[in-house]
């Protein structure tokens, strides 16, 4: 894995996780104005999810590293993304499986499983990197900052 310095993304949590991980996956973008990338080619993605929040689970973390590596390594590892229609639309520019969307969906899915757990954490951030010089980062504010109500620390 590279050694990376990622993008800050400045929260009030009191916890800030982070995890990074690869898969290998094809893709190709269904847009004539994509060029090359209007081809199958395919990628060794590198990613790095940002999770926050305040309270840790009866093992002590705020979620398991190995929860979210399999989350995602399961989902897109050696496959076509393309072929995953719960995910990215042919037909839908804010669904091909771009850089930008893929970040997007990562984001969707490990907030999906962290709303099912008791602890409250939220996903502050995505970063793909999809080739050495080409890297995009998905931030789903301002929603992730919102507090529960009666929440009043400082």
């Amino acid at each position: 894995m590279l050694q990376q310095i990622y993008p800050v993304a400045p929260h009030p949590y009191r916890y800030e996780l982070n995890k990074d991980l690869q898969f290998a996956a094809a893709h190709f973008v269904p847009a004539e104005s994509a060029g090359k990338c209007s081809q199958v080619h395919g990628h060794t993605y590198f990613v790095n999810v940002t999770v926050a929040g305040d309270t840790l689970d009866e093992a002590g973390f705020l979620v398991n590293f190995s929860d979210i590596k399999t989350l995602i390594h399961t989902r897109f590892d050696h496959t076509l993304l393309n072929d995953d229609t719960e995910s990215f639309n042919a037909d839908d520019p804010n669904r091909f499986p771009t850089t930008e969307v893929v970040a997007k969906t990562i984001c969707e899915l490990v907030q999906h499983y962290l709303d099912g757990r008791s602890n409250h954490s939220v996903c502050l951030q995505v970063f793909v990197r999809e080739t050495p010089t080409s890297y995009c980062v998905y931030r789903p504010w301002p929603k992730v900052y919102k507090r529960p109500a009666g929440d009043t620390r400082a």
